[in-house]
C-alpha cells in the first residue's frame, strides 16, 4: 500500500511515523486539537509508558503455523479486536473525513464508534457499514435538551447502529492548553453534521478560548448520574456501553445500570490531567465486571504489542484513535486503511512469537508488570 509524502522515498511503517508525517498535512490548529492532552498532558504520556511497563513472556515450541485474530464483540464478528474510537471533526484531517475512516474499517472487518460531534452525518456513515454489516457503534452525549438527545438515540437506531456508547466522563471538558492557546474553532465549510438542523449548534470563534470548550459549558448536561442510564435504555432497545470507566466500583455500577460493554478509558488523556493510565486498571475493570459485561481498552496503543498486552490484562478488544487521524490526514481512507493494516500485521506477529495461533490462547500468563 503506497502512501504520499512530501518526500516520496519515505513511506510510514509505523503508527509513529505516521504521526510525524500527519504534521506536513493538518494546520497548526488541526493538529494540535487532535495530538493534545489537558493541562501538562501527564495522562497523555501515561498512557504509552503504562505499555513499556509491562513485559512480554512468550511460549516456545507452540505450532503457530495457521493463525487467526478473529473475535466478536457483543455476537459481532471482528476480524481482528480492533475498533475505531469516537472522534469528533474528522474532516479537518480529510474532506472526506468520518465517512472514509468508515470505509477503511469495514473493508478491514473492525468496528467504528461514530462521534455525536462528527462532521459527516450518522446516516452517511452507517451507509457504509451497512452494506458490510460492519459493526457500528454510535457514541452519545447527553445535552441539556433531552429532545434532542432523543432525536439522536431514534435516528442512530432508524440507521442501524448496534449500540449507544455513552461517553461518561466528559461532565464537563479538560482544559486543553493548546486548544486555548489556538482559539480553536471549526473552518467556515465545517458543521457538527449530526446537529445541522439546529440553529446554534455549531463550534464557533471565542477570543481567547477554545470554541469546543464554550459548546460543552453550554449544551452538554453536567448533571449526568446513574439514574440517567435507566431513561437512556427505556428510549432504545439498543445495547449501552460506557465509555470512560477507571474505577472498579464504577464498573459494577456499570453492570448493575445495564451496562454490556465497558471501554476503559481516560479519553486519551484530554479530560482529567493525572488520570490513571487505562492500562494500569484494565485488569481491575475486568475483575469487577465479573464476565457480566464485555471490557474494552482505550488509549495509548500504537503496536500490535500493545494490543496483545492489553488482551492478556483481560480487554476483549481495544479502540484507535489518533492513529486513525494521523492515516486519514496523509492519505484518506488509503492512510486509515494502512493504518489498520500496520496493526493486523504487528499483531499477527505478535501472536507468533508469543505462542498464540488465536486470540483465545491469549492469558495473563504472557505478560508481567516491571
Amino acid at each position: 500500500m503506497t502512501v504520499v509524502s512530501n518526500d516520496a522515498r519515505f513511506q510510514p511503517i509505523n503508527l509513529l511515523e505516521y504521526e510525524k508525517l500527519a504534521q506536513e498535512h493538518l494546520s497548526q490548529m488541526a493538529f494540535d486539537y487532535y495530538s493534545s492532552g489537558a493541562w501538562d498532558e501527564i495522562t497523555l504520556r501515561d498512557n504509552r509508558a503504562a505499555f513499556e511497563r509491562v513485559k512480554l513472556r512468550p511460549r516456545m515450541l507452540v505450532d503457530v503455523s495457521d493463525r487467526n485474530l478473529s473475535t466478536s464483540i457483543l455476537g459481532q464478528p471482528l476480524q481482528l479486536p480492533l475498533l475505531i474510537a469516537p472522534m469528533a471533526f474528522q474532516c479537518l484531517a480529510h474532506p472526506d473525513g468520518e465517512v472514509a475512516t468508515a470505509i477503511a474499517a469495514a473493508s478491514a472487518g473492525v468496528g467504528m464508534v461514530l462521534s455525536t460531534m462528527a462532521t459527516k452525518s450518522m446516516e452517511d456513515v452507517a451507509a457504509v457499514g451497512n452494506k458490510q454489516n460492519a459493526l457500528q457503534w454510535f457514541q452519545l452525549y447527553i445535552h441539556k435538551d433531552r429532545g434532542l438527545t432523543r432525536a439522536l438515540v431514534e435516528r442512530a437506531e432508524a440507521a442501524g447502529y448496534k449500540a449507544l456508547c455513552l461517553t461518561a466522563d466528559a461532565p464537563v471538558l479538560g482544559q486543553r492548553e493548546r486548544d486555548q492557546r489556538n482559539e480553536f474553532a471549526l473552518p467556515p465549510d465545517l458543521h457538527l453534521a449530526n446537529l445541522a438542523t439546529i440553529s446554534g449548534l455549531d463550534i464557533s470563534h471565542k477570543t481567547g478560548e477554545s470554541g469546543l470548550f464554550t459548546y460543552f459549558a453550554q449544551q452538554l448536561n453536567s448533571a449526568v448520574t446513574w439514574h440517567d442510564l435507566e431513561w437512556l435504555q427505556s428510549i432504545s432497545p439498543l445495547p449501552l456501553v460506557l465509555k470512560g470507566i477507571l474505577r472498579g466500583d464504577d464498573a459494577k455500577l456499570a453492570v448493575e445500570s445495564g451496562a454490556k460493554a465497558i471501554i476503559v478509558s481516560n479519553h486519551g488523556g484530554r479530560q482529567l490531567d493525572g488520570a490513571i493510565a487505562s492500562l494500569d486498571v484494565l485488569a481491575e475493570i475486568v475483575t469487577a465486571a465479573d464476565g457480566k459485561a464485555e471490557v474494552l481498552l482505550d488509549g495509548g496503543i500504537r503496536r500490535g504489542t500493545d494490543i496483545l498486552k492489553a488482551l492478556a490484562l483481560g480487554a476483549k478488544a481495544v479502540l484507535i484513535g489518533r492513529p486513525v487521524l494521523w492515516g486519514l490526514a496523509v492519505a484518506g481512507q488509503v492512510g486509515v486503511s494502512h493504518v489498520i493494516s500496520l496493526l493486523q500485521d504487528e499483531l499477527n506477529l505478535t501472536m507468533a512469537l508469543s505462542g498464540c495461533a488465536k486470540i483465545q490462547d491469549i492469558d495473563s500468563s504472557l505478560v508481567k508488570l516491571s
